[in-house]
Parts: structure tokens; sequence; C-alpha cells
């Protein structure tokens, strides 16, 4: 049998074993939740939140006097340790919890209490030198730490989640860039439209994701408003004067985070209105996201039977039955990801309602959807860049083919020939199965040469002079 230690709180007694570094109240919380088999470790973002406001805490305190400078010191070792991901380990909670947070919270105290006795010569365990909630959790309640940990992470996540969508962006730019010259046919309704370029396709998906990204943005200044200081319900119950102010400013030296002190603690200790904006930012990412993973799938559809506009690099064979069938896995696995963000979004959207009056206890599960769902938007874009976006390649001749026998390049006769007779053009076309040139020569409306210059390439793409009336 390993060692142990005895430890109590208002329920009893129970044996922790004596090798780890988190407490009874965790312990319990193991036992309740074992619901989704994901642990809080996993989030390490939200476990540094943590630490950070327990060192920004300790720092307040011990400058207003209600912490020893010896307490502080190790505190604040001990955190800068957790950070550092040394204990990453020791929060084994699952992410699915009731409590509005209170064990994730608990947990943090008792991890970094029990490491600043070890750092001030004592054993776990031994309270009375470093308690986790008369010294870690001082000034502080879980209605203020928990959401501003939180935030804290979310915000180090969407500058993440911004870097990974640019790195999107970047490569449908280059892709842009690439295919700039090959001129290809537009859909509407997925029926021929006019001609445009594969790079006017392109251009458009890297600038609607570049339009995305400064929503990401938005959000997360939203994001840094915290109510640190409002303890449990925002009145500031068993905290120093001043410290609300100073704990803040505290928590932007060590953070990094350019966290702003909300001007009513009530409000803010109860309103969940940013996590349910920035889900729907991440739901409009992904519905783009998907949207453009469709056009894909669509435009490589084939290779014989379908568009075959473009390539996609092939990344494993496709079927079990069918030899040499690849399919577009790729933007397949995205779109998945992204029909999970946009459910998450009603979830966090259920949660945040169902927040009764100064606390909203839902808090845990907005916390996992959000993340776990930006961790696989950015990984997702990533790995569409990687194993798709970079080798896709363009049919330049299956391109060029599609346009010139389109019924839709009557488009661009109309303003010489008019709407009826351009009509009745693309109607004998459809019905004959003969191509426009042919018909408008046939009739004599135009010359062989008036109609090269009408069709080039260089005025079908742009705005032109229209026929003035004689």
């Amino acid at each position: 049998m390993s060692e142990t230690r005895r430890e109590h709180d208002f329920l009893g007694e129970l044996d922790i074993p004596a090798h780890i570094y988190y407490g009874i109240q965790t312990y319990r919380a193991v036992e309740n939740f074992k619901i989704s088999g994901i642990s809080i470790s996993l989030l390490s973002k939200f476990i540094q939140g943590m630490a950070c406001v327990k060192k920004a805490a300790a720092l307040a305190n011990c400058e207003l006097g209600v912490l020893s400078q010896e307490k502080c010191d190790a505190i604040c070792r001990a955190c800068d340790e957790v950070v550092a991901g040394k204990f990453d380990d020791q929060f084994p909670i699952d992410v699915f919890q009731g409590g509005a947070g209170t064990s994730c919270n608990m947990n943090a105290n008792e991890v970094i209490a029990n490491r600043a006795l070890e750092l001030m010569g004592h054993k776990k365990g031994e309270y009375q030198y470093c308690h986790p909630n008369n010294d870690v959790n001082c000034s502080q309640s879980t209605n203020d730490a928990y959401p501003t940990a939180i935030r804290i992470a979310l915000y180090a996540k969407l500058t993440q989640l911004i870097g990974d969508m640019d790195y999107l962006r970047q490569a449908l730019a280059d892709k842009a860039e690439e295919f700039k010259d090959v001129i290809k046919m537009g859909r509407t309704q997925l029926q021929d439209a006019v001609p445009m370029t594969l790079g006017m396709e392109f251009a458009a998906y890297a600038e609607t994701i570049s339009e995305d990204m400064m929503r990401v943005g938005e959000a997360r200044n939203l994001i840094a408003e915290i109510n640190m200081g409002a303890t449990a319900i925002g009145t500031g119950i068993n905290s120093p004067e001043g410290y609300a102010a100073l704990v803040t400013r505290k928590l932007r030296e060590v953070s990094g985070v350019p966290v702003e002190m909300a001007g009513n603690m009530v409000e803010a200790t109860s309103d969940t209105g940013a996590y349910v904006q920035l889900s729907g930012v991440l739901k409009r990412c992904a519905t783009k996201i998907s949207k453009i993973c469709n056009d894909l799938r669509l435009l490589s559809s084939g290779p014989r039977c379908g568009l075959n506009e473009i390539n996609l690099p092939p990344r494993q064979p496709g079927s079990s039955i069918m030899p040499g069938k690849v399919n577009p896995v790729m933007p397949e696995v995205m779109n998945q990801i992204c029909f999970d963000i946009i459910g998450k979004d009603v979830t966090i959207t259920l949660a945040a309602e169902a927040g009764q009056l100064e606390l909203n206890v839902m808090e845990p599960v907005i916390a996992y959807s959000l993340f776990s769902g930006m961790k696989r938007l950015g990984a997702g874009c990533r790995s569409l860049v990687d194993y798709c976006i970079r080798g896709i390649t363009a049919n330049r001749e299956r391109c060029r083919e599609l346009v010139y026998h389109s019924i839709g390049i009557v488009t661009a006769l109309n303003p010489w020939l008019g709407y009826e007779t351009s009509a009745s053009i693309a109607r004998e076309a459809l019905e004959s199965g003969r191509s426009l040139v042919d018909i408008v020569l046939e009739r004599q409306l135009l010359t062989r040469e008036q109609l090269d210059d009408l069709l080039a390439p260089e005025h079908m793409l742009r705005p032109g002079t229209w026929k003035k009336d004689a």
C-alpha cells in the first residue's frame, strides 16, 4: 500500500495518496464526475490562467497586508511552476462538472498550496502553514477566480486561433495569385453564370477569412473584461479595500493579457454575454470555412464525371471496394469540425440562458465548448492548408473548355444584342446542342472579329463600355 495523508473538509475525512498535490475537495470531485473521461489536465491554457489568477491575488494581498511575504513568495513560485506545465497531471477533474467551477478552483488552490508548502520546507497537507482556502484563495471566490481564469485562457486561445486562420488565409491568397490567369465559369445556384478566374474565386475565399479574423479580434477584446475582486456575487465581500483594481493590475502584469475591471461587478459576475457573442463568431467562422470546403469538393468532383476544375492532393485510398477512388478527406474532416462548432453554439446559448440570479452555474460546459471548438478549428485550418490547399492544382484546359461551351457567356453579348435576342440564342443553343458562337455567326448578328473581341477574357472579367444607342 502506498503512503497516504489524511485530509478533512466539512463533510468528513479521507486518506489521500501522499504523492499527489491535489487534496480532498479535488478527490471528491474526481469521484463525483466520472462523465466524459476528458480532464481539465488537457486544457493547459486554462490551468495557466488559474495559476496567473492565484499569483496576481497573492501579490495584491501581500501588498495590501493580508498575506505574509513568506506565503506570497512560496505561492508565486508554485504558480510559476504550474504555468510552466509541471503540474498539469495534477488536474484530474472531468470537464463536465457541477458546482459552477468550484472543483476547478479548489483543485488549483490545493495543488498550489501543497507545492508552496514543499517550497517552504513543509510536507503536503500541513495546511496550518499555507492553506488552500485561507491563503491561496485569499480575497477570492470561485465566482470571480474561475471565470477570470477562463477569460485569460480564452484570450490566449483566440490569439492562437487568429494565427491559425491567417495561416489558412495566406495559403488561399497564394493560390489566388497562382491561379490569376485561369479563366473558368462562375456559377450561381449551381448553374452557369458568367466567366471569372480561378484566382478570383480563391481571392474571395482569402478575403472572407480575413473578415472573420477581424470579428474574432473584436470578440477577444470583449473577453478581456473581468470581474476579479467581485468575490461571491459582485459585492467584494472578504476582500480588502482597493483589492479589485490592484489585483486587475497585477493580473495584467502576470499574464500579459490586457484585462480591464468590469464597471459593474454584480452584472459581470452573472453575465455570460461575451461567451455567447464569441460562440456566435466561432459559428460564423465555421459556417464560412465549411462553405469553402464544400466548394473545394464540388470544384474537384469527378474526376471524369464531375466539374474537375481543380485537383486536390490525394491523401489516401478512398474505398475498400472501388479501386482508384480517392476522396476529398481533408475538406470532409473540416466540414465535420465546423458542424461540431455550430452544434456547440446551441450548447453555449442554452447554458448562458440557464444562469439564474447572481451567478451562472453552467460555465464549465461553456468553457469546455469554447476551448474544444477553438482547438479543433485551429488544428483543422492548419491541416487543411498542409494537406490540401497547398497541393491544389488547376485543370486549366478543362476550365477554359467549360467557359467556351457554356450558355452563360451569352451574358457578355447582352449590351450589343439585347436581352431578347440573347435569350433566343441561348434557347436555341440549349435545344440544338450547338455553340453560341456558331448561332450568332449564322444569324449574322456579329462578325467573328467582333465575337472574339467581346468574348476575350479581358473584356468578360471586368466592367466595360456598353453599346451606345444609335
